[in-house]
């Protein structure tokens, strides 16, 4: 296993600044010895160009022995096999396990964890947040808006709709619609919600029989008997039928207390109950739940509802400023303040987030760990060595430069004590 490439400006950042170091300090070398050179040449036409060849060859040994000591790291110094060196590519595995034995040790311990996050005020930092969304960062906003944009397009959606369906389905499926359902009705019925219910049922018996009174006309006409249609009298019989049910329900809707009504209202009652504690009934409206959901127009629904979600979670995300400005960030802003002031409510969340986190911990700590070690262990040895070098490659060159003046400056004393004493 490789790493992935550097995209161009990561690559590009570390690389030029660490280039431009080094041969600044490769070039500090090379002036040193064409000066101790010089000076050595040089040296009989006064005693002071001892000085300056001192300080040159001082300097040459100090740069010299930096520059192997910094080489020496990353591989070895002119392709020699010393011991010793080439340090990180020989000990990539062992630098991998130090790695994650020092993440485990000192953030991955859930008391660990739990003492950090314990004066961590999430609750209240994600309060600002939200009541003033415009103070805070804008680009750390508009990145994570990109973010998660670019995850919810990223993600394959056919199964990730499949998974957020078939979770609606299963939630669908898991609810007790029978005791639900028996529930309502018994608190609509206690508190009375129940009779605009039957008077908008009366009137539609009421017009239902109305229009539809040609039906009871000719079935008395089609079961009367001869002598009945010969004489007429199956018309007056249907219509004494119809004007007698239009009666009942008129008198049903002007008085609350008329005997079908009660009776009506008693069949409610027990289907309350039915559907409560009878087993029974609570199959056979579990049975109605599950027909209605494989209906394929329920289905559309479901596919709809998700689609719809998703576009919201879309628009939203990839222009966080309007959607703070609607109902939502109004929303969210109310809760943002909420978290400012309610002291409890932010004991609460910030009791959870620990909680979740010291939780996280106990359970992946170890899989983060191995996961560190092993990703380290299948890198490749030659780019992590470029890696790492792009990456502190600049201070390490300051070392050589350092370490050449220091080294002319120490020559430069010896050969002063030398030369006074």
């Amino acid at each position: 296993m490789t790493l992935a490439p550097l995209s161009p400006i990561a690559a590009e950042r570390p690389a030029h600044p660490a280039r431009r170091m080094r041969l600044v300090a490769t070039g500090m070398l090379v002036a040193m010895a064409a000066l101790f050179l010089g000076a050595r040449a040089t040296a009989h036409l006064h005693p002071a160009i001892g000085f300056v060849q001192a300080f040159a060859e001082a300097a040459m040994v100090g740069g010299l022995a930096d520059w192997f000591a910094v080489t020496a790291l990353f591989r070895h110094p002119l392709g020699l096999p010393i011991p010793h060196t080439a340090i990180i590519p020989r000990n990539k595995d062992r630098i991998g396990d130090t790695l994650a034995l020092f993440l485990r040790d000192n953030f991955l311990i859930p008391a660990v964890v739990a003492r950090r996050m314990r004066g961590v005020d999430m609750a209240a930092a994600a309060g600002r947040f939200l009541a003033s969304p415009s103070d805070g960062d804008g680009r750390l906003r508009e990145g994570a808006s990109r973010l998660v944009a670019d995850l919810l397009e990223a993600l394959d959606q056919e199964r990730l709709g499949g998974m957020v369906k078939g979770a609606i389905g299963q939630r669908l499926r898991a609810i007790a619609v029978g005791p639900l359902i028996g529930q309502a009705l018994e608190a609509a019925m206690r508190d009375g919600r129940h009779a605009p219910v039957m008077d908008g049922i009366i009137l539609w018996a009421d017009r239902t029989l109305e229009a539809n009174d040609h039906l009871i006309r000719d079935m008395v006409h089609q079961r009367a008997g001869k002598i009945l249609r010969w004489t007429g009298l199956d018309e007056n019989l249907a219509n004494a039928i119809i004007d007698g049910l239009r009666r009942l329900l008129a008198e049903m809707a002007a008085d609350p207390g008329h005997s079908l009504r009660l009776k009506a209202e008693e069949g409610m009652a027990k289907l309350a109950s039915d559907l409560q504690f009878d087993l029974e009934m609570q199959a056979k409206a579990a049975k109605v739940r599950d027909e209605i959901l494989d209906n394929p127009a329920m289905q559309r629904w479901i596919d709809g509802l998700w689609e719809q979600a998703r576009g919201g979670l879309l628009r939203a995300v990839r222009d966080p400023g309007k959607a703070m400005a609607g109902r939502l960030g109004e929303a969210l802003r109310q809760l943002g303040g909420t978290l400012q002031e309610d002291a409890r409510l932010r004991v609460v969340i910030n009791r959870f987030v620990r909680r979740a986190a010291v939780g996280a911990t106990a359970s992946y700590g170890d899989s983060i760990v191995r996961l560190v070690s092993d990703t380290v262990r299948g890198w490749d040895a030659g780019t992590v060595t470029s890696r790492l070098e792009h990456a502190v490659g600049r201070d390490l060159q300051y070392i050589r430069i350092n370490g050449t003046l220091v080294g002319g400056l120490v020559g430069l004393a010896l050969h002063a004590v030398d030369t006074l004493l």
